[in-house]
């Protein structure tokens, strides 16, 4: 059974235009984030809209690269190269935001 609050598996769509420097460093920026955080408990499907521009309606995706949290529910986005790694973990909800 799965646990609430432990979600057993992450499904993560990354969304990109070809191979560009800013959507290699999405990539890696989320393998590394996923490696440290989400370990065996995470799947990256990446999108390339050069090659199925359709997909990005089902998304509603207007920037690239996009990182689409698929589950857990809810839906979750984050738009840019995924670099600040404090916003994206919040993002994600992988981490509350710590109080100042």
């Amino acid at each position: 059974m799965n646990d609430i609050t432990e979600p057993e598996s992450w499904e993560l769509r990354l969304y990109v235009a070809g191979q560009t420097p800013k959507s290699i460093t999405a990539f890696n920026n989320l393998k590394k984030l996923c490696e440290e955080h989400l370990a065996g408990k995470y799947r990256i499907e990446v999108i390339d809209l050069l090659k199925n521009p359709q997909l990005a309606k089902g998304d509603q995706i207007f920037a690239i690269p996009t990182l689409v949290r698929k589950l857990p529910q809810p839906l979750k986005k984050i738009i840019g190269d995924l670099s600040n790694k404090e916003r994206v973990l919040v993002g994600l909800d992988l981490r509350p935001l710590r109080e100042k």
